[in-house]
């Protein structure tokens, strides 16, 4: 193990870290950043609202930001995965799968969420693909066409609701409980509400019932809940949990602090809700706090 105590070590370099890492290296701090390579957006072929990048894909915009990073001499950049983190406030370390150690003054979590799916045969394999959860992200691009969604919990109720800005919707309660009161409000958006159980998902989006019949669908959108990708480095840390009909994140302070004295937390991991724009400027906002915190202010 080094004797060099970093500055900051992110565990995370995707969209949100990398934006912290900016902050502190442009002040000439020492970071390490470790990333495992997993981006919750790696499924999707093009991602969309973020202003000045609509439509590059995902890989684009991380290759880019990375490139721009590594041209700031106080950065390290470690391709691995972090499996331990020990140690307080000013003196952790860092441990990584191949056994490699860290110090650091602080830690930023920035390892973003995963999504867990339903279990509807076909959903998995077209995640990113003609089957979404973000109409912001990927509603456009369907041109208004026919899209399903398909309820995963009453908060898929909200989805239904959103969605006809989008295109003409078919609403499948498979086998989800709705109050009348929410019926009636999906019922007044014009939308098709077709109560029966979703089998299985074919060809690009092809909805087929238990009942056999299929209708096939530009795109269709389900629910998800979350949780951190690197839960249990996380449950090690102690750090509070946020969690609500969403999933769970990293709960923190407006200065993006955690529960555990010096680490912190950005990104999907530690904001609601999740996109690529929200995520960057809470990586940038955590990173002025870390650094501002650093000069013991």
């Amino acid at each position: 193990m080094s004797k060099e105590i970093n500055d900051l070590v992110i565990i995370g370099g995707s969209y949100a870290g990398m934006s912290a890492a900016l902050q502190l290296v442009r002040a000439r701090r020492k970071v390490v950043i470790i990333d495992e390579g997993i981006r919750r957006n790696r499924f999707a072929k093009e991602s969309h609202g973020f202003l000045g990048s609509d439509g590059a894909s995902p890989n684009e915009i991380a290759a880019t930001a990375r490139g721009q990073l590594l041209k700031y001499p106080t950065l390290q950049w470690i391709d691995g995965r972090a499996i331990s983190v020990e140690g307080t406030k000013d003196n952790f370390v860092i441990t990584t799968a191949d056994k490699q150690e860290y110090r650091a003054s602080r830690i930023l979590l920035a390892t973003g969420i995963q999504d867990c799916l339903s279990d509807i045969e076909g959903l998995e394999e077209r995640w990113g693909k003609s089957v979404f959860h973000c109409p912001y992200c990927h509603g456009y691009e369907l041109n208004q066409g026919n899209i399903a969604v398909i309820a995963t919990s009453p908060m898929s109720i909200h989805q239904g609701l959103l969605l006809p800005e989008w295109g003409t919707i078919t609403f499948y309660t498979n086998g989800t409980k709705f109050g009348d009161d929410m019926l009636n409000a999906l019922e007044s958006k014009s939308m098709n509400v077709v109560h029966g159980i979703v089998q299985k998902i074919e060809n690009e989006a092809d909805v087929i019932l238990e009942d056999g019949s299929k209708e096939s669908f530009t795109g269709i959108f389900v629910s998800t809940t979350v949780k951190p990708t690197a839960d249990e480095l996380i449950n090690h840390l102690g750090c509070d949990m946020l969690t609500n009909p969403l999933g769970s994140i990293v709960k923190t302070d407006e200065k993006k602090q955690s529960s555990k004295p010096g680490v912190y937390a950005c990104g999907d991991v530690g904001v609601f809700p999740s996109t690529v724009a929200l995520a960057v400027g809470d990586g940038t906002l955590a990173g002025f706090n870390i650094h501002r915190c650093l000069l013991g202010m």
